[in-house]
């Protein structure tokens, strides 16, 4: 912790227009140094293109991620020293499903004392992102791992707080379902890598899973889907984009599959527009071909009802 506190604090006081080309520079180092995390980056790029490993627009791809998630490092790193306003300053809205629309639909799902369960993938900044609506008043939660670094959780959390964000140790699931019915936005990354144990889904042409947490706490609470992104624009600021809002009937497990199937079309739509700003450091499919045959022997079943 006391050499994450130094980078920090040095963060803080070199300037974006110096400490960014340094990072981009040190990160593609660890690109060619690395080569499991190499090959991981290099695997999800295949996917997402629909090309071989092999091919140098697979290669490119991998090293422009490594180089975006170099800003992002540094952005969190930064965090300490952001004012409480800077997120509403950095997000912009554009478009008719941007912040001003967002915002729309929280009021009429408040209305009705539902939540919000906000979905997005590791694009852009969801720090950022949370930030901004929670300065517009929107009462902002984040789910986030306590277990692998308990000394950063405290201290990101003490920072994120400064931004009317709260954060949720993930296995908290009484005050997960507490802040759901307050109502509240509540916001889940989904992309954490492939796990066989989610739901299966269709991504990118491919068959894998998605964690069942958003439909069944959805179902559980009666709170609406809601895919969203914040992706970085070449000047650093961030605009916000939503999706339609996904309804979840109930927890049966064809609602489950349909919902989540849903989150993955989203998500699919949220990284095409930007393939370069989605860093998953995680395989997000499964190895082989039995296993994705597999996975949708399952969804077949669970599309007919069955448990």
């Amino acid at each position: 912790m006391s050499g994450y506190r130094a980078a920090s604090g040095a963060l803080m006081r070199i300037p974006t227009r110096v400490s960014h080309p340094i990072a981009k520079s040190l990160f593609l180092v660890s690109y060619w140094a690395w080569p499991h995390k190499r090959r991981i980056i290099e695997a999800n790029a295949s996917r997402v293109l629909g090309r071989p490993v092999s091919d140098p627009e697979v290669k490119r791809l991998a090293r422009r991620i490594y180089a975006t998630y170099s800003l992002a490092v540094v952005e969190l790193m930064r965090l300490p020293g952001m004012a409480a306003d800077e997120p509403s300053r950095l997000v912009r809205s554009e478009g008719q499903r941007s912040g001003d629309s967002l915002v729309a639909i929280w009021q009429d799902a408040r209305a009705h004392g539902r939540g919000i369960i906000a979905v997005s993938g590791h694009i852009g900044s969801v720090d950022v992102f949370a930030g901004a609506f929670a300065a517009r008043g929107l009462p902002t939660y984040g789910l986030a791992d306590d277990t692998a670094y308990p000394e950063l959780f405290q201290l990101l959390r003490r920072h994120r707080a400064r931004w009317g964000i709260g954060i949720i140790p993930w296995r908290n699931l009484r005050e997960t379902f507490k802040v759901l019915r307050q109502p509240a936005v509540l916001g889940l990354v989904v992309d954490w890598g492939y796990r066989p144990d989610g739901i299966p889904v269709r991504l990118f042409r491919r068959w894998t899973c998605l964690p069942a947490g958003p439909a069944m706490l959805a179902a559980r609470t009666g709170a609406l889907i809601l895919p969203v992104v914040n992706r970085r624009q070449p000047d650093g600021t961030y605009i916000a984009h939503h999706d339609e809002p996904i309804e979840v009937a109930d927890d049966s497990p064809a609602s489950l599959l349909r919902a989540t199937q849903a989150i993955a079309d989203a998500l699919e739509a949220m990284i095409a527009v930007a393939p370069e700003q989605w860093y998953s450091f995680k395989p997000v499919w499964p190895s082989t071909e039995a296993e994705e045959v597999a996975l949708e022997a399952r969804a077949s079943q669970m599309a007919a009802g069955v448990r």
